[in-house]
């Protein structure tokens, strides 16, 4: 392995890991941001107590994001320095806004969050998570816009003096077709992930701790099970946008997905497909007939091109080559990333029902579901990630610059060897220490609290002295 394989599995090692906190933290914020609206609204202390379980929860998890993400930047410079260059008139500005824009509401209005309690109007206090919330989905449009430069690059123009893409329109590159669908489908995937582990936590103090606060965790379940299902709905029907446009604008990719081999019309949906070892073509298949080509085109009768056919077409557009991603990985990438989804709504639909009618799940069955359930979206969400990237190669932007030549020229694979080492050994440690405080907080279950007074308006003679002359 030479230095470019090495840097690619810690760019891959590095991402996967960031991205098991990202949609967590961004679901959590909403949820958590829902619960405390509900105790706002109502003054029901079932609400508090659940803001105040699930906020530790989620300050535990951006922390642990906000740390991890440092990382990805440095990468860029240390491992991929062609590539900044080529593309930093472009990221340029959407990073930068993300910084300044969505990170500052993040930062700011946490920590007003973390220690406002007793200090702020509750209002104003409640406010607060909903900027923090905000701030999160905004974070994550902007990177979003940046990587569907990379599979669909718009708003540029080549410079061959300086070989470098640069921006010539913002605005496209903020409203990519990509990215406009990308967004949705990703904050679905955030709120499967942050339901999943509201009704997860819910289940298991209903199971293990029976009689203990029955109320409180049935509303946990409730919340959580349903925020899971409408995900999973959100998913299905932005997913299925977003085959499209992958079909208009990245075909290989979609052909991969499939491994559909010859152009078809109509094209088949592979539910099994094995391939020969040098993955040139299918030796045996289950699949649906007509269904990618509705996937891919919106008609059961359309036609969809053929690795083999777009591998013929990319070498008369671009030169010779291999234009192929690794077709096993993009293949079951894809499919892991749809059955751990739907596996997390099977067990979501499972756990409403023992619900029904007042009941209270006791089934040892249902607990260890419950304790599988958190870790099935964090799953779909990592393959569903691998798939994106996978299945973009050769290209790492898609026409106009190979994954080999994003590499930093200078950096040999010792050096790589050696950083990839460091943060392996330090993301395991980080790993232990988020799960064991997860767990921790998770398993002690909901606070005792009183609820903090409501603040009176002040008096213009008790409010503190904010100008003097």
């Amino acid at each position: 392995m030479d230095a470019l394989d090495w840097a690619r599995w810690q760019f891959g090692i590095t991402t996967v890991y960031h991205f098991l906190f990202v949609p967590l933290t961004i679901g959590l914020s909403f949820l958590v941001a829902g619960m405390q609206t509900a105790w706002v609204r109502t003054r029901d202390d079932r609400w508090l107590r659940l803001t105040k379980l699930f906020g530790k929860l989620f300050l535990i998890n951006i922390a642990m994001g906000v740390v991890t993400g440092i990382v990805q930047e440095f990468q860029f410079g240390m491992n991929w320095s062609a590539y900044s260059r080529f593309v930093g008139d472009i990221f340029g500005a959407p990073l930068a806004i993300e910084a300044l824009l969505a990170f500052f509401l993040e930062s700011t209005f946490i920590g007003l969050w973390i220690f406002g309690w007793e200090k702020l109007p509750r209002k104003a206090h409640l406010a607060c998570i909903w900027l923090v919330a905000i701030g999160t989905a905004l974070s994550a449009y902007f990177i979003l816009a940046a990587n569907s430069f990379m599979q669909n690059p718009v708003g540029f123009r080549f410079n061959p003096e300086t070989k470098r893409a640069e921006l010539t329109d913002f605005g496209a590159v903020l409203t990519n077709k990509v990215a406009l669908i990308t967004f949705p489908h990703t904050l679905a995937g955030a709120f499967l992930a942050a339901g999943a582990l509201v009704a997860a936590v819910g289940l298991w103090h209903l199971i293990r701790r029976p009689g203990v606060d029955v109320r409180d965790y049935r509303s946990a379940v409730k919340v959580g099970a349903w925020t899971t299902l409408i995900a999973t709905a959100a998913i299905l029907l932005t997913g299925d946008i977003q085959g499209k446009i992958m079909t208009e604008v990245q075909p290989m990719k979609m052909a991969a997905a499939e491994a559909l081999y010859e152009t078809a019309q109509p094209a088949p949906f592979s539910i099994l497909t094995i391939g020969t070892l040098d993955g040139t073509e299918p030796v045996w298949q289950i699949e649906i007939p007509g269904l990618l080509s509705f996937l891919a085109t919106g008609d059961f009768n359309g036609k969809v091109e053929g690795i083999n056919d777009l591998q013929a077409q990319y070498e008369a557009k671009y030169g010779p080559g291999n234009y192929k991603p690794i077709i096993p990985v993009t293949y079951w990438t894809f499919r892991a990333m749809i059955g751990f989804g739907l596996l997390a709504a099977a067990i979501a639909l499972l756990a409403l029902w023992t619900l029904r009618r007042g009941r209270v799940p006791t089934s040892t069955w249902l607990l260890r579901a419950a304790l599988l359930l958190p870790l099935t979206p964090l799953a779909a969400n990592a393959f569903g990630w691998i798939f994106t990237e996978m299945g973009r190669q050769p290209w790492i932007v898609f026409s106009q610059m190979r994954t080999a030549d994003g590499v930093s020229p200078t950096v040999g694979a010792g050096s790589v060897i050696t950083s990839l080492s460091v943060y392996t050994a330090l993301y395991g440690i980080l790993a232990v220490v988020e799960v064991g405080l997860l767990l921790k907080y998770a398993k002690a279950g909901l606070p005792d609290v009183v609820a903090p007074p409501e603040k009176p308006p002040l008096d213009d003679e008790d409010r503190p002295l904010a100008f003097a002359y």
